[in-house]
C-alpha cells in the first residue's frame, strides 16, 4: 500500500493524539505540515525555529516510534522552518517496500534541501528569505537578506506606528521621491526593523531588477574597514551607492566612528542626488545622537523622521490575535487579554511572553487557562527584574552594625577597640561572600584600606569561625538575615 506524505503523517497524528494532552497536541503537532517524504525520512514543516526546536526535542522520539510502527520500519522525522518558496508536492511511500536510492545521495535535489539553501536565519533565529539577484544585478552586489516574514501584511497598525506604516507605504510606494531619507526611532522591538524589510519587499516584489541592500551600521563599519584592508574601497563604493534601496539598521551605532561617517556621508549624498531612497532606523532621534557629525545629522533630518512608540492595549491585543492566527495558536480571548495587560513595553515582549507560556503549558503539561496565564507571566516579571541585591554594601554595614551594638561611622574609621575592629572584619567578610566584591573595593569602602588588610580580616574571621562555635553561630545569623531578605525581594 502507498502512502503519501500527507498520509503518513495524518496516521502518524493519530497514532500519538492519544499520548498528548489536547493542547499539545493542537500547539505542536497539529499544526505541522509533512514537507518530504524518503525511504528512511519524514520531514516536518513548522512556522518557527522555537517550534522546531520544541517539536523535536521533547515529541520527536514518540513521532518516531509511531512512524515506524505505521511502516513497519524505521523511520527518522525532522523538522524545519516552512519556506513560502517550497510548495512542491510530497512524494509517495510504499509501505513495506524499500524505495531506490535518490540519484546523486540521499537528500540530493530534495525538496528539503531546496528549502534549506533557500533560507536560514539570523542571529535571533529569524528566518531570512535571501531573494535571488536579480537580472539587473551585478556580481559582488549584497544580497537583499529580507526576513520573509516581515512585509505590510503581517504588521500591525495602531495608533502608536500608524505615521511609520504611512510614511513606509509612501516609501515604498515612490521610493527616492517621498520622505528621503526615512528616519525610524524608537525603542527596541517596536517594528522599526520589521518597517524597513516591509518596504525592501514592495520594492522588490514591484521590480525583481531594483537592487535592495540591507544592512546594519555595525556591518556597514566592518565592510568598510576590510575594503581599506583590502585595498578596494572603489568596489565597496560603487556596491552601495549605486543600490535603489540602501536600508542601514541601528545607524546611532555610528557615533565615535569618524572614517565610517564620512563614508556614509558620501554615500548619503551620491544615493539622494541620484533620487535613490535612503531609510535608516535608531533608538533615538537624529539630534539626541552626540557624537555623530553636524552635517550627517542635518542629512538625516532633510526627510522625514518618525518615531514608533509601544503599542497601545488595543494594539497590543491586535498583536496578540495575529500571532495566535499566523502561528495556529489556540488562545482564549480572556488569555490574551491577561498577555495585554502585563506586557506593554513592546511587540518583542508580546511575542517572548506566549513563547514562555507554550513552553511551560507543555512542561507542566496544563492547558493555558487565564489563571495559568498569570501565574507565568507573574513568574517571568520577576525573571526578568534587575538581580541587584538588596543587600548592598550600605546595608551589610548597617545590619552588622546594629549586631554587634556599634556606630557604622565607627567601622571606616580608625577605631582599634575589640568590639569595633571585630565588628569591622566581619563586615568585610560578609561583602566578600555576599556580594563578591573586589579586595581593593571593599578596602575603598572602609576608610581606604588596602587589599592586604581586608585580605586578613577575611581571613580572621575565616579562622575564628573554625574555632569558635558561639563566634561562627553569630556570624551565619547575620548572614542568614542578609541572604533572606534578598531573597524576599526578590519572590
Amino acid at each position: 500500500m502507498e502512502l503519501s506524505g500527507d498520509q503518513l503523517w495524518e496516521r502518524i497524528q493519530d497514532g500519538v493524539r492519544p499520548h498528548l494532552p489536547p493542547h499539545a497536541f493542537t500547539t505542536w503537532v497539529a499544526s505541522a505540515k509533512a514537507s518530504a517524504l524518503t525511504d528512511e525520512e519524514l520531514v516536518l514543516e513548522v512556522r518557527n525555529p522555537f517550534h522546531v526546536e520544541w517539536l523535536e526535542d521533547k515529541y520527536g522520539p514518540l513521532l518516531e516510534r509511531t512512524g515506524s510502527d505505521v511502516l513497519g520500519r524505521p523511520l527518522k522525522i525532522r523538522v524545519c522552518c516552512a519556506s513560502p518558496e517550497d510548495s512542491g508536492p510530497v512524494p509517495a511511500l510504499e509501505l513495506g517496500v524499500p524505495r531506490p536510492a535518490i540519484e546523486g545521495g540521499p537528500g540530493t535535489g530534495s525538496s528539503l534541501d531546496a528549502s534549506l539553501e533557500r533560507s536560514s536565519f539570523d542571529s535571533s533565529g529569524r528566518p531570512l528569505s535571501n531573494r535571488p539577484q536579480s537580472s539587473g544585478a551585478r556580481p559582488g552586489d549584497p544580497a537583499p537578506a529580507l526576513f520573509g516574514r516581515y512585509t505590510f501584511e503581517r504588521f500591525v497598525v495602531g495608533g502608536n506606528n500608524q505615521l511609520a506604516v504611512a510614511a513606509a507605504r509612501a516609501v515604498a510606494d515612490k521610493p527616492g521621491r517621498m520622505y528621503n531619507p526615512l528616519f525610524l526611532y524608537g525603542g527596541v522591538g517596536l517594528g522599526k526593523t520589521h518597517l524597513m524589510h516591509a518596504i525592501g519587499h514592495a520594492l522588490v516584489g514591484d521590480d525583481a531588477a531594483r537592487r535592495v541592500a540591507y544592512l546594519s551600521s555595525e556591518q556597514f563599519t566592518n565592510e568598510l574597514v576590510g575594503a581599506i584592508r583590502r585595498g578596494d574601497t572603489a568596489a565597496f563604493r560603487g556596491r552601495y551607492r549605486e543600490m535603489d534601496l540602501l536600508m542601514v539598521d541601528d545607524v546611532h551605532f555610528l557615533q565615535g566612528k569618524e572614517s565610517t561617517q564620512e563614508e556614509f556621508f558620501h554615500t548619503f549624498n551620491a544615493l539622494y542626488d541620484s533620487q535613490r531612497q535612503i531609510v535608516v532606523t535608531s533608538d533615538r532621534p537624529p539630534q539626541d545622537m552626540d557624537g555623530l557629525e553636524k552635517r550627517l545629522v542635518s542629512r538625516f533630518e532633510w526627510g522625514l523622521v518618525v518615531d514608533l512608540r509601544p503599542p497601545d492595549f488595543e494594539t497590543r491585543m491586535a498583536i496578540l490575535r495575529k500571532k495566535a492566527d499566523d502561528e495556529g495558536l489556540v488562545l482564549e480571548d480572556a488569555v490574551i487579554e491577561c498577555i495585554a495587560n502585563a506586557c506593554t513595553s513592546s511587540v518583542r515582549e508580546l511575542e517572548g511572553a506566549v513563547l514562555k507560556l507554550l513552553a511551560v503549558s507543555s512542561v507542566w503539561n496544563q492547558e493555558i487557562s487565564p489563571d495559568f496565564a498569570r501565574r507565568v507571566l507573574a513568574l517571568r516579571r520577576r525573571e526578568q527584574q534587575p538581580r541587584e541585591p538588596i543587600a548592598s554594601p550600605d546595608r551589610i554595614k548597617e545590619c552588622i552594625a546594629g549586631s554587634w551594638r556599634v556606630r557604622i561611622e565607627a567601622l571606616v574609621s580608625k577605631t582599634r577597640t575589640r568590639n569595633v575592629t571585630e565588628a569591622r572584619h566581619v563586615a568585610m567578610y560578609a561583602i566578600r561572600e555576599i556580594l563578591g566584591m573586589p579586595l581593593a573595593e571593599i578596602g575603598n569602602l572602609f576608610g581606604g584600606r588596602d587589599h592586604s588588610t581586608v585580605l586578613y580580616s577575611i581571613r580572621k574571621v575565616e579562622g575564628r569561625m573554625e574555632e569558635d562555635d558561639r563566634f561562627r553561630e553569630r556570624v551565619e545569623v547575620v548572614m542568614r538575615e542578609l541572604r533572606d531578605r534578598d531573597s524576599a525581594f526578590h519572590t
